[in-house]
Formats: C-alpha cells, sequence, structure tokens
C-alpha cells in the first residue's frame, strides 16, 4: 500500500490532538455553513436539488436545510448543495477549496442518524477537512488550474474520511475508502457561475457517504487508486507533492486557517471588496478604478459583464460597482439579474480594469481610485493578515445573525460551544 494513502488512512481513524483554536475554529465553520445553507434554501438549484430528492420518497434517515428527510447519500447530496448554493461557505488556501460544504454534509448524514454526540460530528469534521486540504496540497494548483474544482475532488475524500471515521472503520477499510472515492471523486470549474458549482459539492458530499457505506458491506476497491500510474493523481493532473501533504499531519491542523467569507460571492473577490471598503468608495466621485490580483484568479472570478446574479459572484468589476453604489455585498439578496442590467452599475463597471500582478499572492488585492475631483488613493487588502480569534468569532457571529437571526444563531453557538447530540444540530437545518 502507498505512502500517502497509508499515512492518511491512519490519520482518519487514529486518535487525534487537537488544539483549542481548531476546535474553536471548526465550530465557528459548524455555525457558518448551517447558516449559509438555511439562507440558500429558497436558491432555484436548492429548489430543483430538494424535489428530485423527496420526490424518490426515499428512507427517511436524516434531515435536509429547508425540511424534510432522505436517505444518507441523498440527504448529503442536499445539504453539499444547499449550502453552496450561495457561494458564501469558507474556504482554504493552501489547496483554494471550500472544506465545510463537502465535508459538514457528510458528517452530519452520518453523525445525526447514529445518533452520535455532537463532539463526535466536530471532531469527524475536522479529520474530514483536515484530510481535504492534504489531498488538495498533494494535487497542487496544476490540477485545479487544469479545470478540476478542489471542493469536489479534494472534498471527496474529506467527506469520506469524515463519513468512515464516524462508521467506526479500521485503517485498512479507510484505505479502501479512499481508494473507492477515487473513482468517484469529480467537478469541473466550468460550473463556476451555474448552478453546477454548488452542485460540485453536493457531489463531493455524497460521494464521500457512498463509499464509506460500500466499503462497511465489503466492497473492495483497487489498491493504488490514488498514487498509482493510473491513480487519480496522474489522471487528474495532480503533482504528486506527498512531501507538503503529509508535513507536520496529525500536529500541526492547517484548517485553523480556513477563511470566513464575509462577502457573499466567490472568494477570490473577497481581498478587492475589502480593499474597497478601505477607500470608502461612492459612485458619483468615480473617474476610474483598477483592480489588482493574482494572475491564478483572472480565470476563476474575472467575468467582464455578467448578466445573473450568480455571474456576478464571479466578477471583480461587478462587486466592486455594486459596493460604490452602496449595495450590501454582505447579503445574498444583493445579487440579482435586475442588477446587472442596471444601467448605472453598468456604466461604473465600465470604468474599472482588472489587471494580474504576479508580485501579490493569492490573498491579496491592490486597488487603485482616481476620483472625479482629480485625487488619487490605494488600498491593499491581504485576506490572511492575522486576525485575533475572538475578532473572528464576531465577524462569524454577526453574520449568522443576519441570516438566521440573532436568537437562533446564539442558540446554535451555545449548542456547539456546550454539546449535545448531532440529532438536534441536524434538525436546526430547518428554520
Amino acid at each position: 500500500m502507498t505512502d500517502l494513502t497509508s499515512a492518511l488512512a491512519e490519520f482518519a481513524v487514529g486518535p487525534v490532538s487537537t488544539t483549542a483554536q481548531a476546535r474553536i475554529v471548526t465550530s465557528l465553520s459548524a455555525l457558518d455553513w448551517l447558516a449559509v445553507g438555511r439562507a440558500g434554501t429558497d436558491e432555484p438549484v436548492s429548489r430543483i436539488i430538494r424535489q428530485m430528492v423527496i420526490g424518490e420518497s426515499g428512507a427517511a434517515q436524516t434531515r435536509l436545510f429547508g425540511g424534510g428527510s432522505a436517505p444518507l447519500r441523498a440527504a448529503a447530496l442536499v445539504n453539499g448543495t444547499v449550502s453552496h448554493a450561495l457561494d458564501y461557505d469558507d474556504t482554504h488556501f493552501a489547496h483554494i477549496g471550500h472544506p465545510s460544504v463537502a465535508v459538514f454534509p457528510a458528517a452530519l448524514a452520518l453523525a445525526a442518524w447514529e445518533d452520535r454526540p455532537l463532539v463526535d460530528l466536530l471532531e469527524a469534521a475536522l479529520v474530514g477537512m483536515e484530510l481535504s486540504i492534504r489531498i488538495g496540497l498533494w494535487l497542487g494548483r496544476d490540477h485545479y488550474q487544469a479545470g478540476f474544482h478542489q471542493t469536489a475532488t479534494a472534498g471527496a475524500f474529506g467527506a469520506a474520511a469524515a463519513a468512515g471515521r464516524l462508521m467506526a472503520l479500521d485503517a485498512k477499510q479507510m484505505r479502501d475508502v479512499l481508494g473507492l472515492t477515487a473513482t468517484r471523486a469529480s467537478g469541473q470549474k466550468s460550473q463556476f457561475g451555474t448552478m453546477g458549482k454548488p452542485y460540485n459539492a453536493g457531489l463531493a458530499a455524497s460521494n464521500g457517504v457512498e463509499a464509506a457505506q460500500l466499503v462497511r458491506n465489503g466492497f473492495q476497491p483497487g489498491a493504488d487508486a490514488l498514487e498509482g500510474s493510473f491513480g487519480f493523481g496522474a489522471t487528474h493532473l495532480g503533482a504528486g507533492d506527498s512531501s507538503s501533504a503529509l508535513n507536520g499531519l496529525g500536529d500541526e491542523w492547517l484548517f485553523e486557517n480556513v477563511s470566513h467569507k464575509f462577502h457573499a460571492c466567490c472568494h477570490g473577490l473577497h481581498a478587492a471588496l475589502e480593499a474597497a471598503l478601505d477607500l470608502d468608495i461612492a459612485e458619483p466621485e468615480v473617474a476610474e478604478i483598477k483592480v489588482k490580483t493574482h494572475p491564478r484568479w483572472m480565470s476563476v472570478c474575472n467575468q467582464l459583464q455578467p448578466t445573473s446574479g450568480l455571474g456576478a459572484k464571479f466578477s471583480y468589476r461587478t462587486v466592486i460597482a455594486m459596493q460604490a453604489m452602496g449595495y450590501d455585498t454582505a447579503l445574498p439578496g444583493s445579487y440579482s439579474d435586475k442588477i446587472c442590467a442596471d444601467p448605472r452599475l453598468q456604466s461604473l463597471r465600465d470604468r474599472i480594469t482588472v489587471e494580474a500582478d504576479d508580485s501579490l499572492s493569492e490573498t491579496q488585492a491592490r486597488l487603485s481610485l482616481l476620483r472625479r475631483d482629480g485625487a488619487h488613493r490605494e488600498a491593499t487588502h491581504d485576506l490572511l493578515a492575522p486576525k485575533s480569534l475572538s475578532d473572528r468569532e464576531d465577524r462569524v457571529r454577526d453574520k449568522a445573525s443576519k441570516l438566521i437571526g440573532g436568537d437562533e444563531a446564539d442558540a446554535v453557538w451555545s449548542m456547539l460551544r456546550t454539546g449535545g447530540r448531532a440529532a438536534d444540530f441536524a434538525e436546526r437545518l430547518a428554520d
């Protein structure tokens, strides 16, 4: 058995020593995941996926966002899709993936069905999200640049690890789970800006649950499905960087550095939006705005003239114009087909240019504002700039309050911090 697969399998099933920060950040991501999922239940893709699953009348094994229940795999598909429908969930920039939307739906399905304590759910989710980041590092940036969606590909392995851990699989079985997931993991960046992007997250969650269930029932997949000559890495343009993937595994929690979103759009836009806040841009004053960003984002979130609210979430020019016109980019309702068709926004958008700058990191952006009175101002923002845990908690809880109400956000946070049953947390998926 290959070293990477064995090391990841042992990590996924073994005892873990988590830091206080890792535990708190995981709880914050659980609150964030639930809030954005509940806020996304009325999105068209959410209604479509729910209607399909509920229409199948399967066994009522675990709860769905928006109400109702479904079999484990189907629930993971729905909850993963719905929680990514607004593209408002957390991102980890080590591999440019959204850990929570792939892993939490899989972990919650199993933990609630088996009536596990909430602490078991959070631990399994943390292990799964950490493993997804490690797989993403192993695959490397070329995998993402080639057009694969890391949330769906790396995320499927994290979902499988979380599900398998909650099933109490042993290391041999977990190796098989990872191997089987390799033939199911899929997802393309070509779906960005469409309903296909959140569906990718649902597929990752569902694929992980399915692989774990099959292996528990005796399914035996190929042993070299990750690292072999025809394995997932080789066939999906993976770099095969095992040293980066395994460095510090079990001692260092990369998930601690996850970034929570405070604007309801692609995370690649957030550094620019934060810089724009620093400049306090107002539309009547704007003669010209120049945005500089890392080259990698030019193929992800630089749609020049989107016509839909979904497309707007992947457009520097549109979101900067929205913010300058007074729209709150933290509110999902700000993104619509109507705003994209607004002549005033289109006029301002045409005064905004976007350029690649390889001197910037993937988490940085620089804005240059030329005002009509001739004044020139600049601002730079880095999403990875140090932020205290208390500041992060305040912003996540404030975001959740805006999405699901202050009393409900406080109740969910109290549950996450004091304990309870995973099934009780699952009941909160319906408002």
